[in-house]
């Protein structure tokens, strides 16, 4: 219920921000009093955040601001993904903390979650894709200032990639097939799926080497698995490779060896 009243509280700030720059709800709405700046913000590590299945991920979010009074509080962080998706934290529910890096600056840290469980904020694979940070800073002298994309960072359905070469052991100049699967995250029903239709890198590392090259590039069938056949040569790993999309963070699968004989 509190997630809810805040959200109506967020939407209802924001409105008194664009009426009072003469913007409406509709647009990136930014707003504020005094010479107060946001100067940098920063959500997990700037990387993607890559959300699996069944575990809560917790995000570090950090908001820097200046004002010649010095800092009071950054009232909240809310992320805002494709409708209707959205997490945040509040400064009077303590979860967010300022700590003075000059007289004139300050940094507020935070965490966001996101549960690919949950029954509102985080709703099914249409979570996925660019987020904008909205937040709202004050100072001590009462200077404030809103900003509606204050950052953008993508949020990531998990992927999965494995590789089996066989025969093992294999003589040389003999047939060596490749198969594996690339699956992702479903927050529709919290399983992983093939993820179909995608090129993906066959990769092959020497014995002794510590360097994967392409060998050929080849595309995840109806399910999501995969399929290819080399000539045996040397000994060495064979792997598949995905390089990810928007929506997908990229991975490889664990090498596979092959003795040729």
């Amino acid at each position: 219920m509190r997630a809810t009243t805040r959200l109506a509280l967020l939407s209802t700030s924001v409105a008194l921000v664009a009426t009072a720059v003469g913007a409406t709800t509709a647009q990136a709405v930014d707003g504020g009093a005094g010479n107060i700046t946001i100067d940098k913000v920063v959500v997990n590590g700037g990387k993607p955040v890559v959300v699996g299945t069944t575990k809560v991920v917790s995000v570090k979010v950090s908001v820097t601001a200046s004002d010649d009074s010095g800092i009071a509080e950054t009232t909240y962080i809310s992320a805002f993904g494709p409708t209707p998706n959205y997490a945040q934290i509040w400064y009077d529910d303590g979860d967010i903390t300022c700590v003075k890096v000059s007289a004139t600056t300050s940094t507020c840290t935070g965490t966001l979650t996101f549960d690919p469980q949950a029954s509102t904020g985080f709703v099914g694979n249409s979570a996925a894709g660019t987020w904008n940070l909205r937040t709202l800073v004050s100072a001590n002298d009462y200077d404030y200032i809103h900003r509606d994309a204050a950052t953008k960072f993508k949020v990531q359905r998990d992927s999965k990639l494995t590789a089996n070469a066989a025969p093992e052991p294999v003589k040389k100049g003999k047939t060596v097939t490749v198969t594996g699967k690339l699956s992702r995250a479903s927050w529709d029903d919290n399983k992983y799926h093939g993820y179909t239709g995608q090129p993906v890198k066959l990769q092959f590392r020497k014995k002794g080497s510590s360097t994967y090259t392409t060998v050929k590039t080849v595309k995840s069938n109806s399910t999501g698995n995969l399929k290819t056949t080399v000539t045996a040569s040397t000994d060495g790993y064979y792997r598949y490779s995905f390089a990810g999309t928007t929506t997908t963070p990229a991975v490889n699968a664990a090498g596979d060896f092959v003795d040729v004989r």
